[in-house]
């Protein structure tokens, strides 16, 4: 009997049950595309995060660099020219410790021994100078008259500064970036953050091997391919793949084993970088602060210090989605309910004769009340169901049309000093003022489903809630006043 009556009484009220569904249906639409935009952003900011940090890296731990102008960061280039003066073609290396003051090797080790850390490598980040030319009748001596950061092509390219003594000179300088990678631990480090395109990575065997893996940006200007050499102070290295950042810019030109980034650099047993991954996300704050007090000196800086750094549209939109997107689907939906209750009640008050009579002919109030609810539950679950086509149909547009916001990262405040505490980027400093683009998505999770179906019940229950209240006032005699 009861879901005879409702279906009856449905079909008679199809205009006024589509009304109550149309309100819930707008309201949850609304709530399931700012949940899938919200979405949207949070990949997004992931991705401009691992861009930084790379994959599976959840801190750094770094040491900030010596002050600008030290004597000990300052790279030096001596050419001595022919006796006779008629010069020569020379040329000189220097590489050098990029960013940060390096760590112990055993810091890596004291590090992973923490409580909550699943896994920790260290890595060294090296730039490299060289100095070629010709130079006559003197003496040529140069000096780049800064801390050894800001070189590469991620950033600023300072002009060649030197003197030349009693004669000339013709010459080029060429800049680069260099990372040493553990590459027994290859789910953590800088590489991570880029794709093997060509080639191959390194294999664990290869702990001091010459083989070495550049950035396709780096190759494509360079014009090397897998299989080619590439000399570092005197060290050949084969190239033995090509890699593409997944975003952004890479962290390095060039990534060679750690052994043998540690013996260009005269760094044996040094890294500037250790990259840390939690047990769980939940831990990461209590392990940031057991390793500063084990490791004092030290910068921690995990992915919630660099993601207050970001600005720019993705920032704004994000936070918008947050706070505005959010107030605005929680105004709106109250807003559905009430009205979808009002509009309840209003229907059960011109049902007063029909109530009336049923009461008259031996229906309790309860009975009345459960009827009148399971029409409005229907009605909500009707809303429900148009309310998540309405929110896919949005979602889906928002994909397709894929609108591209940009992330700025600002300057190393999170750090501490020294650029981004070691994540990608930050190892000379060259993230600060970068812009990524990012393109926005809308992914619909069965989370945000069900939600929806909840929140079509919940409007049902709340329309019923309104329209049974109404129905349980009522007596027989207001159906024999209607008829008089």
């Amino acid at each position: 009997m009861f879901f005879t009556y409702l279906r009856r009484e449905l079909r008679r009220r199809r205009k006024a049950a589509l009304v109550v569904a149309s309100g819930l249906a707008l309201g949850i639409a609304l709530v399931i595309v700012v949940s899938s935009v919200s979405a949207g952003m949070g990949r997004a900011q992931d991705k401009v995060l691992q861009s930084l940090y790379g994959l599976g890296t959840d801190m750094t731990v770094t040491k900030a660099a010596a002050p600008a102008g030290s004597d000990a960061q300052r790279p030096r280039f001596r050419f001595d020219a022919q006796d006779d003066g008629s010069g020569g073609e020379q040329s000189s290396d220097r590489v050098m410790v990029r960013g940060f003051q390096t760590l112990a090797g055993s810091t890596v080790g004291r590090v992973g021994a923490q409580s909550g850390v699943a896994d920790a490598v260290g890595g060294l980040s090296l730039q490299v100078v060289k100095v070629s030319g010709a130079f006559t009748r003197g003496r040529f001596e140069q000096g780049d008259g800064g801390g050894g950061q800001g070189f590469g092509r991620g950033g600023a390219q300072p002009s060649p500064q030197g003197r030349v003594e009693g004669g000339g000179a013709d010459f080029d300088v060429n800049n680069y970036s260099v990372y040493g990678t553990d590459v027994t631990k290859p789910a953590l480090g800088p590489l991570t953050s880029s794709k093997i395109t060509s080639g191959r990575s390194f294999t664990r065997s290869e702990t001091d091997a010459r083989v070495a893996v550049a950035d396709a940006a780096y190759a494509k200007e360079k014009k090397l391919k897998t299989g080619s050499t590439v000399t570092v102070k005197g060290t050949k290295f084969k190239v033995v793949g090509i890699a593409t950042a997944d975003s952004g810019d890479a962290a390095a030109d060039l990534y060679v084993p750690l052994k043998q980034a540690q013996t260009l650099a005269g760094a044996k047993g040094k890294v500037t970088t250790i990259y840390v991954k939690a047990t769980d996300s939940q831990r990461i704050g209590s392990v940031k602060s057991e390793i500063q007090k084990d490791v004092p000196g030290t910068t921690v800086t995990t992915s919630a210090d660099l993601a207050g750094t970001v600005s720019g549209s993705l920032s704004t939109a994000s936070s918008l989605a947050a706070g505005v997107g959010t107030w605005l689907s929680i105004v709106v939906l109250a807003a559905a309910f009430l009205v979808a209750g009002l509009l309840t009640s209003s229907a059960v008050s011109r049902r007063v004769r029909e109530f009336g009579t049923l009461k008259a002919l031996g229906w309790k109030s309860g009975r009345v009340t459960r009827q009148v609810v399971g029409e409005a539950v229907v009605n909500g679950l009707v809303g429900g169901a148009l309310g998540i086509a309405l929110g896919l149909a949005g979602a889906y547009a928002v994909t397709a049309v894929s609108p591209t916001l940009q992330a700025q990262l600002g300057g190393g405040g999170a750090a501490g000093g020294g650029g981004f505490g070691g994540f990608r980027g930050g190892p000379g400093g060259e993230a600060a003022g970068k812009t990524l683009d990012v393109a926005l998505t809308a992914p619909v999770s069965l989370t945000t489903i069900a939600l929806a179906v909840a929140l079509a019940v919940t409007g049902g229950l709340v329309a019923g809630a309104f329209g049974g209240w109404r129905a349980s006032r009522l007596r027989p005699a207001d159906a024999l006043r209607r008829v008089e």
